[in-house]
């Protein structure tokens, strides 16, 4: 079956099974988000298994599976109507079909140069900080306490960088360097959350701080495995870290 085929095959699936949650009990929504979770990992490996192995060509399945995760949990957070349920099921229809073809051209590229390669590494990119924004958002509005708060986002943090960073070499060998620097940058989107639970902003500027700390860190990195971290680079990404943090004052009600 050609993984075109595949890819559609999986999507729609994946998609009936966002349709069909809006039918059951909220605790049963949970148990559905989590078996949808597996199944996208099931069907991402069923959609490009050519190219994957028992080696670091299985990281290609992580941002499909964060990404179901993170807009069934983020789909709680809205309101419970027409005009937010439709366009949610068509963004995660397209997300996850993107997602299926650019971890498809990541593992193809594991073994073989191809053209596609850079206008998939934006999209992963883009990607990345989009599923990142999602479940930041869906742990910093349950406002739970720091024991609990702080390892998740280092967990889901490191994830996402893990696979961020291993786009750019594509090797299928464990490297160590990748391992090290996704640790660092994970540990740094922890302080920044450590941060957020005494500062008085609201979820969403809240997940768009770390979402911006995301971008900076994955940015600088990728940039840094590429070679290209020049002067006018780092720049670049300081300038967007900056006026975010300025944002977030004039965002943050100081007075209670």
């Amino acid at each position: 079956m050609p993984k075109r085929i595949r890819f559609l095959i999986s999507s729609a699936i994946l998609t009936l099974g966002f349709v069909g949650m809006q039918f059951l009990d909220n605790q049963l929504r949970f148990v559905a988000i989590a078996f949808l979770t597996i199944l996208t990992s099931i069907f991402s490996f069923w959609s490009f298994y050519e190219g994957l192995g028992k080696n670091m060509t299985l990281l290609s399945l992580v941002l499909p599976t964060m990404f179901t995760l993170g807009v069934g949990v983020f789909w709680f957070l809205l309101p419970v109507n027409i005009f937010t349920r439709i366009p949610s099921v068509l963004f995660y229809a397209v997300g996850i079909y993107v997602l299926l073809s650019t971890m498809n051209i990541y593992t193809v590229s594991a073994s073989k140069t191809i053209a596609l390669l850079r206008a998939a590494r934006g999209v992963g990119f883009v990607m990345t900080l989009v599923v990142g924004f999602l479940l930041y958002d869906a742990v910093i509005s349950v406002r739970g306490g720091l024991l609990w708060l702080v390892p998740l986002i280092f967990t889901i943090s490191f994830l996402l960088f893990y696979q961020g960073f291993w786009s750019i070499d594509l090797e299928s060998k464990f490297d160590r360097k990748i391992l090290v620097m996704s640790f660092v940058s994970s540990l740094i989107i922890a302080e920044l959350s450590l941060i957020l639970f005494f500062w008085p902003v609201t979820v969403v500027v809240g997940s768009l701080f770390l979402t911006s700390g995301l971008y900076l860190l994955l940015g600088l990195g990728q940039a840094k495995l590429e070679d290209r971290l020049f002067p006018t680079v780092v720049r670049e990404y300081l300038t967007v870290g900056f006026l975010v943090l300025i944002g977030m004052f004039f965002a943050t009600r100081w007075g209670g």
